[in-house]
């Protein structure tokens, strides 16, 4: 090691008292829409916030697979735009405390990094832990923003339809740091907000608006949301005229949302409030629309 700090507290961090919440926002090529990143600009642009904790960025960023932008301008670098990953106290709109952490996912030293943030987590008193993210999936971008929950507990989710049974996903230091606080016996959630396929790789607005909102009522904060849903009208506003002179274009969006309906209708009324019926699409069938209209976008950028 060089002998730099893993992580620097700042003066703040001595005076603070339990903090209830800490909220994982920590963003990855993996958060479909921008989900994380959107929702964690959203909080520091919305509330008043200090600095509690920095962590060394070069230590945990491999700055040849992720390289940080700079600005040129009248034959001069001008800017840089270091990667900060950091822990900031934020006050809610009615006053209360709570704790983000923000920046991009580390590349290196995943199992150091979770300890430190755990051992945050008992030094500020904190009760329990809210990760968000987005992942893409089969869905249209005309339909309400699904969410998803998972749990160190199970009482933290209450019920949801069982979509997946058990399978293997790609780690992320979300993931990570959950499964590591619940193997200490910590209260930690995840909400996941699925994002359209097509859209995964540009910034969505209503993913991160739908994930304020669970959030906000997951823990009772006060959390503002008015300018990411203004953000999500807008953009929603740009994709039906862009789409609009596409009939191939709409004839898949019609396809997936006739896959949602159908699929949302299948889900117990306890779960959705709608009644059951048949006709459940399959994995297979909302992947592969959403393949079929990947690539036809792909295939008009070709002929562009």
């Amino acid at each position: 090691m060089n002998g730099r700090d893993f992580v620097n507290l700042t003066p703040a961090a001595a005076d603070i008292g339990p903090v209830r919440v800490l909220i994982n926002a920590t963003h990855s090529p993996m958060d479909a829409g921008h989900a994380a990143m959107l929702f964690s600009e959203h909080l520091m642009d919305s509330l008043q916030h200090e600095r509690i904790a920095t962590f060394d960025s070069d230590q945990l960023v491999n700055y040849r697979q992720h390289r940080p932008h700079m600005v040129f301008e009248d034959w001069r670098f001008t800017d840089y735009a270091e990667p900060e990953i950091a822990i900031d106290l934020l006050r809610d709109d009615e006053g209360k405390a709570l704790l983000l952490l923000h920046g991009p996912e580390p590349d290196l030293q995943w199992n150091r990094f979770t300890d430190e943030v755990i051992a945050l987590v008992g030094r500020f008193g904190v009760e329990s832990t809210v990760s968000v993210q987005g992942i893409p999936m089969g869905v249209p971008h005309t339909r309400p923003i699904q969410l998803t929950m998972h749990a160190t507990s199970r009482d933290m989710i209450g019920d949801q339809p069982d979509l997946f049974g058990t399978i293997q996903v790609p780690g992320h230091i979300s993931g990570l740091l959950e499964y590591r606080l619940g193997q200490r016996g910590h209260r930690a959630l995840g909400i996941t907000a699925a994002v359209p396929h097509y859209l995964a790789g540009s910034p969505f607005p209503p993913a991160a608006s739908a994930l304020v909102r669970r959030v906000a009522q997951h823990t009772g904060l006060a959390l503002p949301v008015g300018e990411l849903e203004a953000a999500a009208a807008r953009q929603g506003a740009e994709i039906a005229e862009q789409i609009r002179d596409q009939p191939e274009v709409m004839a898949l969006v019609t396809a997936l949302e006739n896959q949602y309906d159908s699929f949302m209708r299948s889900l117990p009324q306890a779960v959705t409030g709608h009644d059951t019926a048949d006709g459940v699409p399959s994995a297979d069938e909302i992947g592969a629309a959403a393949e079929a209209f990947l690539a036809d976008l792909a295939g008009r950028e070709d002929e562009d």
